[in-house]
Formats: structure tokens, C-alpha cells, sequence
């Protein structure tokens, strides 16, 4: 045995989004026995599988058009106003798991649209969150993921911009003050998740505590990925799994203290599993 010290992380995993939308999912599974998501209801393979175990059944916007008749739940992210329309054509209940920071987000980029402003917004290509925002405007904004994508030269002199609420604080800050460099009149709106956001802050408090990390997350999750490359950055000695099966022991050696951390999409159990397979060692 290694005697390893072993600690989970008590401020990582679901933010309170994903964690009404999981708990309403099992809700009504444990009543009906049945429900379908529009999407993976959060980006993590290992507790979609959970669920689908429990008869949640995982569909796309192609198959919605072909449903009548059935209840359908909208996860955290959102979606445009064109899924509302649908259902309602199509007679479908909506069980509505909208995070309520990314409908306040929604509501303030319609605002926007509706004064005909110049909208920019920083999030990832065909995020779903980001398509429900795009949704809002008729599709008459941009998005960008990185400030190069944008020719600067040829924006417009005034400008207002939002970020999906999962971005990092800093890029999105440097990218403003990159704007506000270049003459353009920038109407600031920092619309990102205070509860994600700060978890950069207190990984990289977390990570300095141990000599090694396990970071857990779904390949899907750019949060993930994005709270993985703090660990990686402040302790060189992270390793990212997406579940206890991908624990190398070669990873660890005699007496080590190991910290173990996720994204905002997952699960506790799953960092309790990885925990155990490490304290096996």
C-alpha cells in the first residue's frame, strides 16, 4: 500500500444549474419512468449514463420536429425561442431546467437586439448555451471564441458585448481592454457565472495543496477542460480522467497527498468513485 492521503475537493462539482436540472430529471423518472432531454443533460458521459439507466433518454433538434405528445426537458444551457415555438406546435410539455443566469443572459441580449445594438458575444462555436443566445437575436449577432477571429480594424465604432456565462473572467477581461485599445466603444456587459467563474481562483489554491492532482471531468466539458488547464498550470503534476478506470498507479508514489477535483458538470459521486480506486493503491 501507498498510504495515500486522499482529499475531494468540497467546492468542485455541479453548480447549482446542472444540479436543478439533474434533480427535476430524476424526479419526474422516478414518477413516469420516462423522459427525454434535448441534449445530453450535462457533460459528463458517466451520469448520462446514470440517467439513461433510470429511462432518460437523450434526443437532437431533429428528432423534437418528429415528436407530439410527449414531455421533453429543456437541461441548463437553454435553448432558443424557436424550441419554444415548436413545442407548442407540436403540443409538447417543456419541463424548463434553463439555468436562471443564463435566462437573465438571454433576456438581456433580446433587450439589446431590440434597440438594434451592435451585439458581439465570447463563447464557443455551436455551444448549446451560445445557440440559445443566438437564438435571441435572429442569429444578428457575432460570436467569437478568440479575439483573432475578429478584424478590428473594420468593427463598428461602437460595439456591445456578452460572454457565455462559463468563460473565463481574465480572457474575457483582456479581451475588453484589447477592444478599448483599438478606439472602439465598448458596452461591457459581464454576464459570466460568478459561481464558475471564481472556481478558477480556488483550483488554483486547491492544486498548490497537493502533490498530486486527479481532475474528473467529461471530455465534453469545455468548462472542464478549461478548469483542468488551472490545476495543470499551478501543479504540472495534474492528470485529467473521466472516470476511476483511467487511474494510472504509476502516477503516485509512497505517502503522497492527492487532491482530487472536477468540473461544474461533475458528478460527486463519480470523484468519490475515483477516490476509492485511489486509496486501493
Amino acid at each position: 500500500m501507498l498510504g495515500l492521503d486522499v482529499t475531494i475537493d468540497t467546492k468542485s462539482g455541479f453548480c447549482f444549474g446542472v444540479e436543478y436540472a439533474i434533480e427535476i430529471a430524476e424526479e419526474i423518472l422516478e414518477q413516469d419512468g420516462e423522459l427525454y432531454c434535448l441534449g445530453d443533460i450535462v457533460h459528463n458521459d458517466m451520469e448520462v449514463k446514470r440517467l439513461e439507466d433510470m429511462g432518460l433518454k437523450i434526443i437532437d433538434h431533429e428528432e423534437l420536429t418528429k415528436m407530439r405528445d410527449v414531455k421533453v426537458l429543456i437541461r441548463a444551457h437553454g435553448e432558443p425561442p424557436s424550441t419554444y415555438d415548436l413545442a407548442i406546435k407540436n403540443n409538447i410539455t417543456l419541463m424548463d431546467a434553463s439555468c436562471p443566469v443564463v435566462l437573465k443572459l438571454q433576456n438581456r441580449i433580446k433587450k439589446s437586439h431590440d434597440k438594434k445594438e451592435k451585439i458581439y458575444i465570447y463563447g464557443k462555436h455551436g455551444h448549446p448555451e451560445v445557440k440559445g443566445l443566438m437564438g435571441q437575436t435572429g442569429k444578428d449577432a457575432i460570436v467569437f471564441q478568440d479575439i483573432k477571429e475578429l478584424d478590428l480594424k473594420n468593427l463598428p465604432e461602437s460595439i456591445t458585448l456578452y460572454t457565455q456565462t462559463t468563460k473565463s473572467k481574465e480572457k474575457f477581461y483582456e479581451i475588453v481592454s484589447k477592444l478599448t485599445k483599438t478606439g472602439i466603444d465598448v458596452n461591457v456587459n459581464d454576464t459570466l457565472c460568478r459561481q464558475v467563474s471564481n472556481r478558477d481562483n480556488q483550483l488554483q489554491d486547491f492544486s498548490n495543496n497537493f502533490d498530486k492532482i486527479v481532475f474528473v471531468s467529461g471530455t465534453k466539458s469545455s468548462n472542464g477542460n478549461a478548469l483542468f488547464n488551472v490545476c495543470k498550470q499551478n501543479n504540472s503534476n495534474s492528470y485529467f480522467v473521466s472516470s476511476s478506470d483511467e487511474i494510472d498507479r504509476g502516477w503516485f508514489s509512497k505517502d503522497e497527498k492527492v487532491g482530487i477535483c472536477g468540473a461544474t458538470s461533475t458528478p460527486m459521486w463519480l470523484m468519490e468513485e475515483v477516490k476509492s480506486k485511489i486509496l486501493e493503491f
